[in-house]
Order: structure tokens, then C-alpha cells, then sequence
């Protein structure tokens, strides 16, 4: 399997916009970058935090912070990692109380290809119940506040989530969590199993099958920020001129 899906999830929101972007982008190198490296150090702090608490094995995580702690590390990491490791452990000792039978899947590799081609990703933190299933999602930047309402990012992990586990559990509902520390935001939406599968079914599905063969049409949006493609693109050339003629608009020139 390859390392990177060409439909993944991060990116959910731009292909499920434009469905021809991810073969657009196809053709550009992977780059990281410090802020990306900066989040991945704090995804390994944290997840080593959870996976210390469960008695689970660090050997990864413990493996990522050797390679980026002295470069990245900042005192406030740990304060952020330390209250985001706290929520994660707090929702599974709430449904455990509640239901008397959970479990957490710690940086898991949840499989969506039942509706992506090829798709897959990282959940950061599962927990499985009866009745709510939680998708936790850590995000460490704070230039983007980011919102859990209809996150497609979201629905893709707990749709991977529930073709692995939902054999074990009667799950009803999924409740995902963005937990934004940097900026303070705790983004909640629940949603029905039944109206999730709604949309896979008759949304992402075709969407997916689209870009995947880099067909459809290409249509300009905030969707566009992170588009490795988008200086090469009409499209977003022309939204630009159009979102620069309204900025003019009613300005008088003397």
C-alpha cells in the first residue's frame, strides 16, 4: 500500500470541491514543513501520552520524538499534549462508565475503500462503544480554526472506523471531536450512523470515483489554500481576478 492516498482524507474537502485536483497535484513532489513536522512531533507526544495510560505499546511514537524533538520541541507542547491525551482518556473512561464496555484504537489506520478508491488514513484517537463511537482529531496548527460539522476528514475516519470494529458494537451515532488546543477550539458534531452511510452512499462515493480518474470539473473555493496545483490552474486564476474586481467594486478613481 502506498504511503500516501491519492484521495486521503486531509485533503477530503478540496477533491470532494474539485474532483480533478488530486491528479493535478499527482504531479508535484511531497514537501514538508516545519509547521507540518512541528504537528507531527505533537501528534507523537500526544498519542505516547494516551498509549503510556492504556499500557500500550510506544515503540513509534517514541521513535518520531527522538527525530524531531530538539528541532520542534516548545515547553507549551507539552501543556497542549498533556490536555488533549486528558480528553481522549476522559471520553473513553465516560464510555466506559456509561456502557461498561470500550476501547480506545490509538493512531489507527482506519480503511475506507468500501467508498474511496485506494483510501485509507491516521485516526488519532477511536473509542468504541455501544450506542456513540468517538472520532477524537488533534490539530496542532493554529493558523485555520477548523469545525467537526459535516468534516468530511472526520466522516471518512469514523466510516473506516465502523467497517473495522462495528462488528463488536451496536453503534448508533458518531460524535467527532476537532480538538484545536493553540487557539481553544473544541469543535463537537454527532451524527446518525444512518444519515453517515446517506452520504457515503450518494455523495462520496461518486465524488470519490471522479477524482480518482481525475475527472469532473475543476471549481475555485477556500477549498484551494492548500492546492499544490492551484498557481497552474484557470480556475483559481480566475476566481482570484473575480474576488479582485469586487474588492474594487463601488471605488471611485480619481
Amino acid at each position: 500500500m502506498a504511503q500516501h492516498a491519492l484521495l486521503s482524507a486531509s485533503s477530503a474537502s478540496r477533491w470532494l470541491h474539485c474532483t480533478p485536483a488530486p491528479i493535478a497535484e499527482s504531479i508535484y513532489p511531497d514537501e514538508s514543513s516545519e509547521y507540518a513536522e512541528e504537528g507531527t512531533l505533537a501528534h507523537a507526544m500526544g498519542a505516547k501520552k494516551i498509549k503510556q495510560a492504556l499500557g500500550l505499546d510506544t515503540s513509534g511514537e517514541d521513535e518520531e520524538i527522538a527525530q524531531l524533538y530538539a528541532r520542534y520541541y516548545a515547553p507549551e507542547m507539552d501543556t497542549h499534549t498533556d490536555r488533549y491525551a486528558s480528553y481522549v482518556l476522559k471520553t473513553l473512561e465516560r464510555r466506559t462508565h456509561v456502557g461498561e464496555r470500550a476501547e480506545a484504537h490509538i493512531e489507527s489506520r482506519p480503511d475506507f475503500s468500501e467508498y474511496v478508491p485506494e483510501g485509507f488514513g491516521t485516526g488519532d484517537a477511536t473509542v468504541m462503544s455501544d450506542d456513540v463511537m468517538d472520532i477524537i482529531d488533534l490539530k496542532y496548527g493554529k493558523g485555520v480554526k477548523v469545525s467537526a460539522e459535516l468534516n468530511p476528514q472526520m466522516r471518512l475516519y469514523a466510516l473506516g472506523a465502523l467497517d473495522a470494529w462495528e462488528y463488536a458494537y451496536d453503534v448508533r451515532r458518531v460524535r467527532m471531536t476537532i480538538y484545536q488546543p493553540r487557539i481553544g477550539n473544541v469543535s463537537v458534531w454527532m451524527e446518525t450512523v444512518e444519515s453517515l452511510r446517506e452520504w457515503a452512499e450518494k455523495e462520496l462515493r461518486p465524488l470519490a470515483q471522479l477524482a480518482f480518474r481525475g475527472a469532473g470539473d475543476r471549481h475555485a473555493g477556500k477549498w484551494c489554500r492548500f492546492c499544490k496545483a492551484k498557481e497552474n490552474c484557470m480556475e483559481f486564476a480566475r476566481q482570484r481576478a473575480a474576488d479582485a474586481a469586487g474588492d474594487f467594486a463601488g471605488i471611485e478613481f480619481k
